[in-house]
């Protein structure tokens, strides 16, 4: 499990950075923006806190990282904009998914230690 969620984690990554900083007529437009954000980085929380279970804080600290880094690096692409509205609903959004994969896990935990 723990692997597949870091694979999970690395291409749901891989697919942020593309759709964060490609031109915007090739990002997918599935929904509203922000709530296209906002689900692609609860899924990453989620991954990486499935994947990383032992590594609350640095899966936190990695998040809010990725989430202002990709942020400001849109203000080097003439056709994206850099919002600091937009970095923390991203960075708020995975701390959101980091915290229901600890709900999951504890859960998990629970069920095991019944049987």
């Amino acid at each position: 499990m723990t692997s597949i969620s870091r694979l999970a984690a690395l291409v749901l990554l891989a697919l942020i950075i593309f759709a964060t900083l490609s031109p915007i007529e090739l990002r997918p437009h599935l929904s509203d923006a922000n709530m296209e954000r906002a689900l692609a980085y609860i899924l990453l929380g989620l991954a990486l806190a499935l994947g990383f279970p032992s590594r609350v804080t640095q899966t936190v600290l990695f998040i809010c990282a990725v989430a202002g880094v990709l942020e400001v690096l849109q203000l080097f692409d003439p056709g994206r904009h850099a919002r600091v509205a937009d970095g923390l609903l991203k960075a708020a959004a995975g701390v959101v998914g980091i915290v229901l994969a600890r709900f999951v896990i504890t859960l998990v935990s629970r069920a095991a230690e019944r049987r």
